[in-house]
């Protein structure tokens, strides 16, 4: 079966060439076995072979692949044993260290052979280890954050949502090293884990202005069915919006006001040509066949409103569409005669649609509160959209005159911009955590991506962003 993939931008981490955001490995202790490592530049994935007693009481046996950071981060993977293994209670998973002796204090977010979660920890070198159990068995994706003195463990089995412990007085210092581990628990056996979807996350800091100051920006697809992650391109600076063109051939995608074709095949960027549309946001469509491409820009003779044009595919000056503003663009009927967008009117934003070529819009929503990320079914017969209207923002679809409408999930998370596939039997959305404001959709959150089959059902994770 052919599996799909979807576009997405996560922020960017320093990569080496020889171990990939690593600069370094060792044995920690002195384990019978030596350990090693192997980077897969191609898949992006890290395979790690460890030995040693253990990780605990007062010295730690293992292999150990590091790189040293200070300040908070995030630490994440998707991580397994590819077999049975000898022991139940080999480890694998990320660790921070004070040093690489082996009586270092440390903690780590690690998983055993037998499916047992924990946040382990030692609290000054030489000292007695000590853990937090999770209440998950049998996680295969691992975080670690560490916010000062605070580090959260953070684990899931692929496709649910993540459990969480944390120790929040665990002084390792500012620069620490951090990693992935391996250790067999047993001096005779060397165990091998294979770690994929490593990202090494610097979160923003809280002097952070929205819009001025960015991260940066990795392009990557992602394999919808297993949750692998490639990257394809890297930026210091925002990229925003990825679409795949019909063909599959190239991603576009937004950056600095103008817009971009990422060829999958030459992996290089290339701008393209918008003519007078130079502070373009990332609310672009593209056509279903592919030959007409719909932006939003910001235009001087509008006050800097934003308003819907629509233009070639290959580039040129495109044509004005609203004659309101602010209007972000969002849909495109499979039939090619409608756009749909999200227009701030009377201090309200609704969903309204307009013929390509202009004319009168037509409002589709009327509720009080924020209707957003409009999108047509492939079959053209609804019309996909995130409301605020329950409370909270959650996933709905209507009729494409507006009528019927009707709510697709609520879980208690806040749900937004659905995405529908092209075969029209799944959505892919963006999940916000329930201590966001349900009206906003902030820089630098951790959220999930889910998918949920298009006629309804229980949403899964299929990246942890």
């Amino acid at each position: 079966m052919a599996l799909g993939f979807i576009a997405l931008l996560l922020p960017a981490s320093l990569l080496a060439q020889s171990l990939g955001a690593f600069e370094g490995h060792t044995d920690i202790g002195d384990p019978k076995l030596p350990g090693a490592v192997t980077y897969d530049a191609a898949q992006q994935t890290y395979t790690v072979a460890g030995a040693g007693y253990n990780v605990w009481f007062d010295r730690d046996e293992c292999h150990f692949v590091w790189k040293r950071l200070a300040g908070d981060f995030i630490l994440r993977t998707h991580a397994r044993f590819p077999g049975d293994g000898v022991d139940p209670h080999r480890k694998l998973g990320w660790m921070v260290r004070a040093g690489l002796d082996a009586s270092a204090a440390h903690v780590s977010a690690a998983v055993h052979g037998d499916g047992l979660a924990a946040l382990q920890f030692r609290r000054s070198a030489g000292g007695a280890a000590e853990e937090i159990r999770s209440a998950l068995s049998g996680a295969d994706v691992i975080q670690l954050a560490r916010e000062g003195n605070t580090y959260t463990l953070s684990v899931a089995r692929f496709g649910d949502p993540f459990v969480s412990e944390q120790i929040d007085d665990l002084d390792l210092g500012d620069e620490v090293y951090v990693g992935l581990f391996v250790s067999s628990h047993n001096a005779d056996v060397r165990e091998e884990a294979v770690f994929r979807n490593v990202r090494l996350v610097l979160p923003a800091p809280e002097d952070l202005v929205p819009y001025r100051d960015y991260l940066g920006s990795n392009l990557e697809v992602l394999d919808v069915e297993t949750g692998h992650r490639t990257i394809l391109h890297r930026s210091p600076e925002s990229l925003q919006a990825p679409n795949w063109t019909p063909d599959g051939a190239a991603l576009i995608y937004n950056h600095n006001g103008l817009l971009y074709r990422f060829d999958l095949e030459a992996q290089t960027p290339e701008i393209i040509d918008t003519d007078f549309a130079t502070r373009n946001n990332n609310d672009h469509v593209l056509s279903f066949d592919g030959t007409r491409l719909g932006i939003s820009h910001h235009s001087e003779e509008d006050d800097g409103v934003s308003m819907v044009y629509v233009m070639p595919v290959t580039g040129g000056t495109p044509h004005k569409v609203t004659d309101k503003g602010p209007s972000y663009l969002h849909g495109w009927s499979p039939d090619g005669r409608f756009l749909t967008y999200t227009g701030g009117r009377d201090d309200n934003y609704d969903i309204y649609k307009i013929p390509v070529e202009g004319g009168a819009e037509i409002r589709l929503t009327t509720e009080a509160g924020l209707d957003d990320g409009s999108e047509y079914g492939p079959d053209g017969e609804y019309i996909y959209f995130n409301s605020v209207r329950s409370g909270t923002m959650q996933l709905w679809r209507m009729r494409p005159d507006g009528s019927a409408p009707e709510q697709l999930t609520d879980d208690g998370l806040n749900n937004w911009f659905p995405h529908v596939s092209p075969d029209g039997q799944r959505i892919v959305f963006l999940s916000y955590l329930p201590d966001v404001d349900p009206g906003e959709h902030p820089f630098y959150q951790q959220v999930y991506l889910r998918l949920m089959p298009l006629s309804g059902g229980e949403p899964r994770v299929i990246a942890y962003l």
